[in-house]
């Protein structure tokens, strides 16, 4: 007797047409999504935001943009239900409501920055389609605007809610850095969080570690445009790194999951921390186990970034591809077996999507 499923000859007709609308509206939601992506770097939402009601030819003039191409970008943001038209008047308009999540100063926060990464996908699709059969992986230089990209998320993430919210996590530590102790930024990117910590706690002393020369490069020009003197910034794999009691305080923002080998990473920066150092992780909140994530925030994003980038950039190296979705319970067990004598998990109210560990070093 045969065990093979067979494929039902039928089905609901009715129940298959409002799947086909769903498919059909998530392939139009993708598209806005990619032409959101374009209104970020071009400024257009920026300036629809500061004007009146206008004419398609008075928008591309204030955003220095030709015409044509910017009345086809509007018809998108009209028939996507993000900007207003005035067929009579023929006039454009970004609702102050839309505005607030969709400028580079939006009051919740700029979800355009995001849009960036359904661009990039398209962008990699075909190499990534050979990984699917060769499973091999990807280099941060398959990326364009990647660094620019994590610069603008953790600018509104991290950066900005640094002194107010994130820091004082770690009971403490403000008082440490204000009396000068050594801090490291592992996987830094441009640097931005620790350029900033730098300008606020001159009595102590910064090092930034990231793997790509084009970030490092960026973060000290910052540096050297700041006129600090207090930081320093060095190309490093970090898949090797073995530096022993060095540091007072360590922290990584969104760089763990995508490490060759996050484990061994988050042991190496143990012993990196001196006995009653601290260590601070940012990463994405998701749980281990796909069912907890449903209804997870923008989960189909995170996990579609997964695929393309984060499990991607790892296998490249060799790695686990543990994936953007890693989980914070895989986290935790993480720390707690590199010997961290205490480990707290925190989740902002406002920021569903991050979780914050703060672990400390006897």
């Amino acid at each position: 007797m045969s065990l093979a499923y067979e494929r039902p000859q039928t089905f609901d007709q009715v129940g298959a047409e409002a799947f086909a609308d769903t498919i059909m509206d998530t392939l139009s939601s993708g598209a806005v999504a990619v032409m959101i992506s374009i209104g970020h770097r071009t400024g257009l939402f920026d300036t629809l935001a500061s004007m009146p009601p206008a004419t398609s030819a008075a928008i591309a003039e204030a955003a220095e943009l030709n015409e044509r191409y910017v009345r086809e970008w509007l018809a998108v943001m009209v028939t996507g239900r993000i900007v207003t038209y005035d067929p009579l008047r023929r006039t454009y308009e970004l609702p102050a409501e839309h505005a607030a999540c969709l400028t580079r100063d939006a009051a919740l926060g700029n979800l355009a920055v995001f849009g960036q990464h359904i661009a990039i996908m398209g962008q990699v699709q075909d190499e990534i389609i050979e990984h699917f059969e060769d499973g091999a992986g990807t280099t941060y230089g398959d990326y364009p605007h990647f660094h620019q990209i994590m610069a603008e998320d953790s600018g509104q993430t991290v950066t900005s809610q640094l002194f107010g919210t994130i820091l004082p996590l770690a009971e403490g530590i403000v008082e440490r850095l204000e009396a000068g102790i050594d801090v490291l930024d592992a996987g830094c990117g441009r640097g931005a969080a620790l350029i900033a910590m730098a300008e606020r706690f001159p009595k102590s002393r910064f090092v930034g570690y990231d793997f790509e020369e084009d970030a490092i490069a960026f973060a000290n020009g910052a540096v050297a445009d700041a006129g600090l003197t207090n930081i320093h910034f060095e190309t490093r794999d970090l898949s090797g790194y073995a530096e022993k009691d060095r540091f007072d305080f360590i922290a990584t923002f969104d760089a763990v999951h995508d490490q060759k080998d996050p484990e061994s990473f988050v042991a190496r920066l143990y012993g990196a921390l001196r006995p009653g150092g601290a260590y601070l992780m940012q990463d994405i909140g998701g749980s281990a186990h796909l069912e907890n994530n449903l209804d997870f925030p923008m989960a189909p994003l995170l996990y579609a970034v997964s695929c393309t980038h984060c499990m991607a950039v790892s296998l490249g190296q060799g790695g686990a591809g543990l994936g953007t979705m890693w989980g914070w319970e895989t986290a935790e067990a993480f720390l707690r077996k590199a010997g961290f004598a205490e480990v707290r998990r925190n989740v902002l109210p406002h920021d569903p999507m991050n979780v914050w560990f703060v672990s400390r070093k006897l």
